[in-house]
């Protein structure tokens, strides 16, 4: 007997192009990240993979733990259902979600770009260079899947842990400054990292002001308004980073 699909395909053709659809979603390879535990030489296997629907209850998690805000639910489906290829997660030997990564194509723009919604690292796996790798990982996907030509991010201008990585580590220059952003008028810093292969690459019109770490951790981001999006009360999400990456 040969099984016939809803269009007359047998069975082979049916798995054929099923095979191919997987092909288009899958970006690489989890990479896997010996580190050493901060808290002494206990080495920690982390592995960054790109995240799975079942992963969002544990990166929500991961966001309560660290954080006193947090997305409602439907946004992160929001999220892996429009872009699987750009969400990724920290996975430890246990099978434990301690970091994650958030992020999205803007839509409503003359050029092609990705935006960093959300970022978040358990305390205790922080100053191992997590932060860095999901950034990384997530920008790695918007050059391959959607030819970005940058990503942009938001964070508070008195964040100077966060800015220390975001600029230092990663590459990010001050594209603006947006006053009073955050719910608690705080203003922010638009940072934008343009791609190698961006064919227009605008200079800052600011210089990176000197901004040495600090003891904070977190990292402030308003979420977009519509498309889904369901912030919290406060109209504000916190994120957490490591200042070094290293």
């Amino acid at each position: 007997l040969t099984w016939l699909g809803p269009s007359g395909a047998s069975c082979e053709q049916h798995n054929a192009v099923h095979r191919q659809r997987l092909s288009l979603c899958q970006i690489r390879q989890p990479a896997t990240a010996l580190a050493l535990h901060p808290s002494g030489s206990t080495p920690t296997m982390v592995s960054i993979r790109t995240a799975s629907m079942s992963d969002l209850l544990a990166m929500q998690q991961c966001n309560l733990s660290c954080l006193p805000e947090n997305y409602q639910m439907k946004y992160y489906f929001y999220h892996m259902l429009s872009w699987p290829q750009l969400l990724h997660v920290a996975e430890d030997s246990k099978g434990r979600i301690v970091g994650y990564v958030l992020a999205k194509m803007e839509e409503d723009s003359p050029e092609v770009h990705g935006h960093i919604t959300s970022l978040a690292v358990l305390r205790s796996h922080r100053k191992m260079g997590i932060a860095a790798k999901l950034m990384t990982a997530a920008q790695e996907a918007m050059e391959e899947t959607f030819k970005a030509e940058f990503v942009s991010l938001h964070v508070r201008k008195s964040n100077r842990a966060a800015f220390a990585l975001y600029s230092s580590t990663l590459g990010f220059q001050i594209n603006d400054i947006e006053a009073e952003y955050y719910a608690d008028k705080e203003d922010a810093y638009d940072m934008r990292k343009y791609f190698a292969h961006a064919k227009h690459k605008p200079r800052p019109k600011f210089a990176n002001p000197n901004a040495p770490p600090t003891d904070t951790d977190a990292v402030d981001m308003l979420p977009p308004s519509g498309n889904g999006a369901a912030p919290t009360s406060q109209q504000s999400h916190a994120l957490e980073g490591e200042h070094t990456g290293a």
